[in-house]
């Protein structure tokens, strides 16, 4: 059975009421009091840029973050790249976050969505560099997928992954979402669920909003950084445990012929968790169903962000009560 398009899109959409709080610009705002006039909005949200973390309900009642620091790093990383002056550190970002989940009194997995954009009206379609910016933080209750007995179905998109030479894709920003949106609706006309897409040198490089493996005769490969992708947490998350259990595991450009001849193939990214590919351009992808070294490191990767392994327990930082 495959997990549907909407079904899957529905992972990090809300799934109960608005939150009661915000956070913008170092303090808990009220939901509804945190606006901007309409005419701020437009050129300001071109240079736009976000971060996804989550944050999981562990047994013993515990919110986990997994990854905070190194999500906020990335933050700053795109700031850099987009020549965005962002007016708060990393550690005022951190107690925001905290600040955050506290106050909508969250008991259950969480998203949180740190994002920033030029500060004030902007009417220059070129947002000058060193802009100020206005930094929120949102959040709400996603509802994960551990189960990998299901998977998706993936085709080849006609659209090409933005290059490091014209939207860097290291930069998650999101004007370069854009690239994924117009592949997503061609796949879903095409029959599928998820789009992969390629660079510019025609090889292998993500999907929509999330990095991608393929498994063949034991060994992992994923495509190297340099292929358009997004230095994707997850990504380094999944190679780390890979390499540390002594697994094979390669890091390199990647043909679309290989898609075909995979043994297995799974999307990762932090909203998708680790996510089975069943079928590439009506193919089926191995069997036909979820392989056995994905749903492992599905069930390792679902471990490690519950508080359930003694493996990384430094990429959990607990919400303080």
């Amino acid at each position: 059975m495959n997990v549907s398009a909407p079904e899957l899109a529905s992972l990090a959409s809300p799934t109960a009421d608005r939150p009661e709080w915000i956070w913008r610009n170092g303090t808990l705002s009220r939901w509804e009091q945190a606006q901007i006039h309409v005419n701020a909005v437009g050129h300001a949200s071109t240079a736009a840029i976000f971060e996804g973390i989550k944050a999981y309900r562990a047994d013993d009642g515990r919110l986990l973050l997994f990854r905070l620091d190194e999500h906020l790093r990335r933050l700053f990383d795109s700031a850099r790249i987009c020549r965005l002056d962002l007016p708060y550190s990393l550690a005022d970002l951190r107690t925001g976050v905290f600040d955050l989940l506290r106050g909508n009194g969250y008991d259950q997995d969480a998203y949180v969505r740190p994002w920033a954009f030029p500060a004030g009206l902007i009417r220059e379609q070129m947002v000058p560099a060193g802009s100020v910016c206005e930094v929120v933080i949102d959040s709400w209750p996603f509802r994960s997928r551990p189960d990998v007995t299901r998977g998706c179905r993936a085709g080849v998109s006609s659209w090409q992954r933005v290059s490091d030479a014209a939207m860097p894709p290291r930069v998650k920003a999101f004007s370069n979402y854009h690239n994924g949106r117009l592949a997503m609706m061609e796949a879903r006309e095409n029959g599928h669920d998820w789009p992969i897409l390629l660079n510019e040198r025609h090889k292998v490089s993500e999907g929509p909003g999330a990095c991608v493996a393929l498994v063949r005769h034991g060994t992992v490969t994923t495509p190297s950084l340099t292929s358009g992708v997004l230095e994707s947490i997850t990504r380094d998350t999944v190679l780390r445990l890979l390499d540390e259990s002594g697994e094979p595991v390669v890091e390199r450009e990647v043909d679309r012929s290989e898609l075909y001849l995979a043994d297995e193939l799974f999307f990762l990214g932090t909203a998708w968790e680790i996510l089975p590919i069943t079928s590439i351009d009506g193919l089926p992808v191995g069997q036909g169903r979820p392989g056995p070294v994905t749903r492992r490191l599905a069930d390792a990767y679902a471990r490690l962000v519950r508080g359930r392994s003694d493996r990384h327990t430094d990429w959990l930082t607990e919400v303080p009560r």
